[in-house]
């Protein structure tokens, strides 16, 4: 367990350092906003977040892996039953985990006292690797407890929850990040997986484009549902990203975690 904790967090700083170095040398858009007072704020954010993920396992030792050990070790679970061979339930827990988080981030958008909270994650006016990180941390928790939820009822195979923990995380950092893709290369990678123009998208200030691709990881689930947007009605180094705030309110820390429980917006 410790072990899992200490490879996921080296995989994570890892790749936020080589894609903070990528984003400066081949930035998508113009950061025309204070990036250190947002840095600031979403890495903050993202503190309270483990902070909550620590209370929370008092109430449930066991988070996403750990259950997965747990459900192995009592043997309940749909796959620890049908006996299926590593790499077919690896496919398959990687596939069914992926689209139920499509299906929680879809929600998200479409049920209110949900969209209030995920909206401390959209209301960034820039979109850059730290907003990967900057979700409030009561979103977190309702994740993280759909997580170990499906992860008993699947029975799924803690190495297959481990690879896709470090995959969600690390392709957040992707899609989120300010880099620039050739054209061609990107309309390549978004056939199977979400690529930062595309997420970009879902980060516009207008309620139309960002009811649309909501893949983390694979960009499938917006193909076979209809989700998919393929560009911005302006140019992606024109488009406005956030909310109805395009001040410097949403670089508040106290703002930020007090969002979910404003009346307006």
């Amino acid at each position: 367990m410790e072990q899992e904790g200490i490879i996921r967090l080296s995989i994570f700083f890892g790749l936020f350092f080589v894609f903070t170095v990528i984003e400066y040398m081949f930035p998508r858009r113009k950061v025309v906003k204070s990036k250190t007072r947002r840095w600031v704020t979403n890495w903050s954010v993202s503190v309270f977040n483990v902070l909550t993920l620590r209370l929370f396992s008092f109430a449930l030792p066991l988070l996403a892996i750990g259950a997965a050990f747990d459900a192995q070790n009592l043997g309940i679970g749909l796959f620890n039953q049908l006996g299926f061979s590593f790499w077919v339930e690896f496919i398959l827990v990687i596939l069914i985990l992926d689209f139920f988080i499509w299906l929680q981030h879809l929600l998200t958008h479409k049920i209110e006292f949900l969209w209030r909270i995920h909206r401390v994650h959209h209301s960034d006016t820039e979109m850059d690797i730290s907003t990967a990180i900057r979700f409030h941390p009561i979103e977190i928790a309702l994740s993280m407890g759909l997580k170990i939820g499906l992860v008993y009822a699947l029975g799924a195979d803690p190495l297959s929850v481990l690879i896709f923990e470090i995959v969600l995380n690390g392709s957040s950092i992707f899609n989120h990040a300010n880099i620039n893709i050739p054209n061609k290369i990107d309309k390549f990678m978004r056939i199977l997986i979400v690529t930062p123009d595309m997420h970009r998208i879902h980060h516009s200030s207008n309620r139309v484009e960002h009811d649309t691709n909501f893949g983390f990881a694979l960009s499938v689930w917006d193909h076979i549902f209809q989700t998919y947007k393929s560009r911005p009605e302006r140019d992606h180094k024109e488009m406005e990203i956030g909310l109805n705030w395009q001040d410097t309110k949403p670089d508040e820390l106290g703002w930020s975690l007090g969002l979910p429980f404003k009346k307006n917006g």
